[in-house]
């Protein structure tokens, strides 16, 4: 990559050396990680660089993407395997989209050890939006992976980007119902790899072909709680009940089809209907804030919100994190994965975090999936496939339900 930084990064990197909050958080100075790969220009409006930071457990090593949505040539989008309930590498996924850089995304349902003979999904936990298409929207807050969410946060926040091509933070609930001929029940899930307890849930072709069951597992409040014993799964298909089951089944969901997967009083309720019965399923995710649509969204928990730090956030807890950042009254996304090399693997605390894209000048930030999802990618200018920039700690780079992507035209 070429090393030319702008003046907006080098403000940001003279930033980090003045930073002495939490346990010394600052740049020092770090040679490249990766080898061959300097700080500088991806493409136009997406640069690159690296740093490290002192933190409390030991110094953390640093890569960063910094996008200007204000550059009409650059956008942001999700990268997704193709499926909610899927799994790939960000390398791949970026490959396949063209993207120039990106970085992964959500948590997700990575093991089903506390449910044996239950497939785990792969689906992220929160809302996601691709294109302007809602994908899925949040399970329960118990049924999350990943750390304790900070007071005051849910599986429902997302970051994302409107189609005033402005970052923004916000929480988007689903607002859906199903209706028969004679009742109406309110929809709790959409493409979801766990439902509220009592609920009925919608799973549309974008779910992909992983099993359903999963979705019955667990209760609001608990994860492992085991799965329920009262279920009961409809296939409507343009308008009309075609098929049931006793139990979730598996396998592609046919286009303008949907299957409704009911569990306890959600159950009860599907069971009234009979084959050849009209039954009309609706369903759209509801910002919280934003009256702008958004053109993509992701799951995660915020950890910085009008330049403050939440309160409650963890400091005690060290790890290889990625988060992502905005500056600018939302025309700055700044993606940033700590390197998982051994000699920078203590990484940094939730607050640290924090502190971190603060320094980097945002004013609100986003803690995404940690540990060896973290990955961040970017494509040399000329270059067929993108390039591995951190040092994730699985090896090979781990598959993830979805991330980040910065596509921008050279």
């Amino acid at each position: 990559m070429q090393t030319r930084v702008g003046k907006r990064r080098k403000s940001v990197l003279t930033a980090l050396t003045m930073v002495g909050a939490l346990a010394g958080v600052g740049l020092t100075g770090a040679a490249p990680a990766s080898a061959g790969t300097a700080a500088g220009r991806v493409a136009p409006g997406v640069t690159y660089s690296e740093f490290d930071i002192p933190a409390a457990k030991g110094t953390a090593h640093a890569h960063v993407l910094s996008v200007d949505l204000r550059d009409p040539r650059v956008r942001v989008d999700l990268l997704h395997p193709g499926a909610v309930g899927a799994r790939a590498t960000v390398s791949s996924m970026a490959d396949a989209t063209g993207a120039v850089g990106g970085v992964n995304g959500d948590f997700f349902n990575i093991t089903e050890t506390q449910h044996p003979g239950v497939e785990a999904t792969g689906a992220p936990v929160g809302p996601a939006v691709a294109g302007g298409r809602t994908l899925k929207a949040a399970v329960p807050d118990g049924q999350r992976f990943g750390p304790a969410l900070p007071p005051g946060t849910s599986t429902r926040d997302v970051l994302g980007v409107g189609v005033d091509r402005r970052a923004r933070l916000d929480s988007m609930a689903l607002d859906g119902s199903v209706r028969s001929r004679a009742d109406r029940v309110t929809l709790g899930g959409l493409n979801q790899y766990a439902l509220p307890v009592g609920s009925v849930g919608a799973f549309t072709p974008e779910w992909g072909s992983v099993s359903r069951a999963r979705a019955t597992c667990g209760t609001d409040t608990q994860r492992a709680a085991a799965c329920s014993t009262d279920t009961y799964e409809v296939t409507v298909r343009r308008g009309r009940v075609v098929a049931a089951a006793d139990t979730p089944g598996s396998g592609p969901i046919a286009t303008g089809s949907t299957v409704l997967v009911g569990r306890e009083a959600g159950a009860q309720w599907l069971r009234k209907l009979s084959a050849g019965d009209p039954v009309q399923v609706r369903h759209r995710l509801v910002a919280a804030q934003s009256r702008v649509p958004y053109r993509f969204a992701v799951g995660g928990y915020p950890v910085l919100r009008g330049g403050a730090p939440l309160p409650g956030l963890d400091a005690k807890t060290s790890a290889v994190r990625t988060a992502a950042g905005i500056a600018d009254h939302g025309r700055t996304l700044l993606l940033l994965a700590l390197d998982g090399a051994p000699a920078y693997r203590t990484g940094l605390s939730i607050a640290e975090v924090a502190e971190t894209m603060r320094s980097l000048g945002a004013d609100d930030a986003f803690s995404l999936d940690g540990g060896g999802s973290s990955t961040l990618v970017a494509r040399e200018p000329g270059a067929a496939s993108v390039t591995l920039l951190n040092h994730p700690t699985d090896s090979p780079e781990r598959a993830v339900a979805n991330g980040i992507g910065v596509y921008a035209r050279r």
